[in-house]
């Protein structure tokens, strides 16, 4: 062997240790089970609101009102509309979801966001410490809230059965296909687990958009 063959035999040695100690120290993906292929529906989440019981007697004097059930058990669309008022613009025919809340919330995609002058961050729903505010208006009221408008992080709602057949646990997060016309991957998917959850991959309208999203659309979890 010449000299210059052993420089090349030395080199290669160095860069495949390199490569097995960068893979030694890589951190491991959430370890998901055969069912993961199995398909999830995928729905489309689009701007809503979530009344406390306060803030809805405040905006129409009256309890929530039931219109229709919603995928989730227990959830529903109400009757009632609200219009979001920013800092430099609004949106009206906001839909309102039941049953109420201890706090308020506002859930809108990044355009919106961006159309109503908020900075609001990705958030699961429920985490609105230290988010934006926002005012919130009806043909009989008008409520200000200090902090609740987020962008909802993309989940998976899923029993535990499910969570089991999956192989992950609550607040887990995975990365999930989008079967569509313009398939996606989506990363950092947060999965959900509940005895009441039915299963449901919820994406905003901004994902939606990109993905080609329909009602036929299915997702499956990759990693």
């Amino acid at each position: 062997m010449s000299m210059n063959e052993q420089a090349i035999n030395n080199i290669m040695e160095g860069v495949i240790k390199g490569v097995i100690e960068q893979l030694k120290t890589e951190a491991p993906h959430v370890s998901v089970s055969t069912g993961a292929s199995e398909p999830i529906p995928v729905e489309l989440s689009a701007r809503h609101v979530h009344l406390s019981e306060q803030d809805a007697l405040e905006l129409f004097g009256k309890p929530l009102t039931p219109v229709r059930e919603l995928s989730q058990p227990g959830q529903y669309l109400c009757e009632e509309r609200v219009r979001l008022i920013g800092p430099k613009g609004v949106m009206d025919n906001v839909a309102v979801l039941g049953p109420a809340r201890s706090a308020s919330q506002v859930e809108i995609s990044n355009t919106e966001a961006r159309t109503l002058g908020i900075k609001a961050p990705v958030r699961q729903s429920g985490d609105v410490a230290g988010t934006p505010g926002i005012i919130l208006a009806s043909q009989t009221g008008i409520v200000g809230l200090e902090e609740g408008v987020i962008v909802a992080a993309r989940h998976i709602h899923m029993a535990p059965e499910d969570a089991e057949k999956f192989g992950v646990k609550d607040n887990d997060r995975v990365s999930v296909r989008l079967e569509s016309d313009r398939p996606v991957i989506l990363e950092d998917v947060v999965c959900r687990v509940h005895p009441s959850f039915k299963l449901a991959m919820h994406i905003d309208p901004d994902e939606g958009n990109s993905a080609g999203w329909n009602k036929s659309v299915t997702g499956k979890i990759v990693r």
